[in-house]
């Protein structure tokens, strides 16, 4: 028997054993297990590398001060994941299709271009950072690792082809990776907790700076590619035959979003962490990833900068293969159009080279790209919040009250922010806000 047929198969068994929870023919924690993916192949758009750059200038300039940033962030993420997924759970349709049947021309024309955007935004930022964490892990010129990183991501992106259980492992396998990774720097940093606790739970943004980080961070963790993904990834993953197993299905979905964001919100704030115990009280302007890295060395030992390392590689590769599977599922939902995955990948890795290639800073690039996507998320929230709560097309599981109110207030607090940073990019004066 071919791999291929046993990657396959893979599937195809996970597919009847969903079937046999569905039915209560079988049940036990390994069937739980058999739901978990489509949130945690999601989670991984919350661990990318922009990330790492936004969450490094955050504690290294502000220590402990900005986790809160980071939790708030998460939350927001929680509940729209679980909307993007319940979308496609009782629709059978993404949410790049909706969009498609229920907008006009110009206005679905305007959001594909947006969304587009977003997603090479998305891909500057993960490309450069498996990039950079294979340059500077192996000593190899910065182009050599952008090379080496889109061969393997490409070779990550060919497991798709054979279902979607075997990609759903990949990326869970390199979920775990980041996420011990950071177990093992919280061991190794010396953690202020007292602070961290304090910083989780009060509120402040101390100037102008950290509030272009703070909406960086939220680019950074709500990711518009992330919310039209998750909607592909329950569409057709075993679906619901009718509404009991819709409503089995939904349940499942909402607990693994809570875990598995709870996993990438908990590495989030380790990253914070990490910086803002190893670099904030002596090199507080440690804002770059190579930096970072450098400094590791000296402050906690190889073991630390190493560690840091590998984790930015397994997090660059895997939120690459993911950000391409997002653009082509954004690309064929809103123009029905697909086109090869080499090219696919060919094509966002572009800016990722201009960016060396004009040798621009490439942790600010990191930062920016992840301001772009704060910018252009309040499309994918503002439509999710529409199809949800919109009975026509949710019927018996459109949102109640609460989630629909907390919806709303999530997408105003990041309409706010962006005003708040257009505000400040135009230089015009914010009451109670100095510059950084």
């Amino acid at each position: 028997m071919t791999d291929s047929i046993v990657r396959q198969t893979l599937s195809e068994r996970t597919d009847m054993q969903i079937r046999e929870v569905l039915a209560g023919r079988r049940r036990g924690f390994g069937s739980i297990l058999l739901f978990a993916g489509p949130a945690v192949v999601a989670s991984i758009a919350y661990m990318d590398p922009g990330n790492f750059a936004t969450n490094i200038q955050a504690g290294s300039g502000y220590g402990y001060s900005l986790l809160w940033v980071v939790l708030v962030a998460n939350l927001i993420a929680m509940l729209f994941q679980a909307l993007s997924a319940k979308l496609g759970i009782v629709t059978g349709r993404n949410l790049a299709e909706l969009c498609r049947d229920q907008f006009s021309a110009p206005v679905r024309l305007a959001m594909w271009v947006v969304s587009e955007i977003a997603a090479m935004a998305t891909d500057l930022a993960e490309f450069l950072g498996g990039a950079i964490g294979l340059s500077l892990l192996f000593g190899m010129p910065l182009l050599a690792g952008m090379v080496v990183t889109a061969v393997v991501t490409y070779g990550v992106l060919l497991m798709e082809r054979h279902g979607f259980r075997p990609m759903e492992l990949i990326i869970g396998g390199l979920v775990a990776i980041i996420s011990l990774c950071y177990v093992l720097e919280m061991f190794i940093a010396p953690v202020a907790w007292g602070q961290a606790g304090l910083g989780t739970i009060l509120p402040s943004i101390p100037d102008s700076t950290a509030l272009t980080i703070s909406v960086g961070i939220i680019g950074a963790t709500v990711m518009p590619h992330a919310l039209y993904l998750h909607s592909g990834l329950t569409q057709h993953r075993a679906p619901g035959r009718n509404n009991n197993e819709r409503r089995k299905l939904v349940l499942f979905s909402n607990w693994e979003c809570v875990i598995a964001l709870a996993v990438a919100g908990a590495v989030n704030m380790a990253m914070v962490i990490m910086a803002a115990a190893a670099f904030h009280a002596g090199h507080p302007d440690v804002a770059e990833i190579e930096t970072a890295y450098h400094t590791l060395t000296p402050l906690l030992g190889g073991a630390a900068a190493s560690i840091f390392l590998i984790s930015l590689m397994a997090s660059g590769i895997s939120s690459s293969a993911v950000g391409t599977m997002a653009g082509q599922m954004i690309m064929q939902g809103f123009v029905g159009f697909r086109i090869p995955v080499w090219l696919r990948r060919l094509v966002t890795m572009l800016p990722a080279f201009a960016v060396v290639l004009m040798g621009v800073n490439t942790t600010e690039a990191l930062v920016y790209s992840q301001v772009v996507l704060s910018f252009a998320l309040p499309i994918p929230m503002i439509a999710l919040v529409l199809f949800t709560r919109n009975r026509a097309i949710m019927g018996n599981f459109a949102n109640g009250r609460l989630t629909d109110i907390t919806a709303i207030v999530g997408t105003i607090v990041i309409l706010g922010l962006n005003a708040i940073l257009l505000l400040q990019t135009f230089g015009i004066p914010i009451p109670g806000l100095s510059n950084g």
